[in-house]
């Protein structure tokens, strides 16, 4: 009777270790809280089963076993974490990177801006007393101003002319 005792509770055992077999053959990003306290509820019964004397061996490997899947959990956990953190670093340098050459770029083209050659010129669009002609323009309109100076002072003595006749 005892030992058919000691195969009922070897197969209970087999029974409740489903559910921590099951979990430990998942993915450790596939286990959930429930998985998590049956794989520890398994190493806790295998530990008890130390003291109990003709089932160490089969205890030993079992929890044997349990730990080094725990531990590849573990490490795989810590891996793709590690993994993980290492991408966001990676991803953070690179636009502080981005960052800076846009930074320095902006500099550049405000400096570029302000050392414009001879024939250029920075405006203001919302300046209301901003040039509205170009250098040619202003140019032509001073070039025919000139003329109609010139113009209006052969006008002049001729009308000065005129005058004496007259008189």
């Amino acid at each position: 009777m005892q030992q058919s005792r000691g195969e009922e509770e070897e197969e209970l055992e087999e029974e409740a270790d489903d559910g921590p077999e099951r979990a430990l053959e998942k993915s450790p990003f596939q286990l959930t809280a429930e998985d998590v306290y049956e794989i520890s509820s398994a190493v806790g019964r295998d530990l008890l089963q130390f003291s109990a004397g003709p089932h160490v061996p089969a205890a030993l490997s079992r929890l044997q076993f349990r730990i080094v899947r725990v531990l590849e959990m573990l490490e795989a956990l810590v891996s793709e974490s590690s993994l993980a953190e290492e991408q966001l670093r990676m991803e953070r340098d690179s636009l502080r990177r981005e960052v800076e050459t846009l930074r320095e770029q902006g500099a550049r083209g405000s400096t570029q801006q302000l050392s414009l050659g001879p024939d250029q010129m920075v405006i203001d669009l919302r300046d209301p007393n901003r040039p509205r002609f170009t250098l040619q323009e202003l140019q032509d309109v001073l070039q025919e101003r000139n003329q109609l100076k010139a113009q209006l002072l052969v006008v002049q003595e001729e009308l000065q002319c005129y005058k004496r006749y007259i008189v």
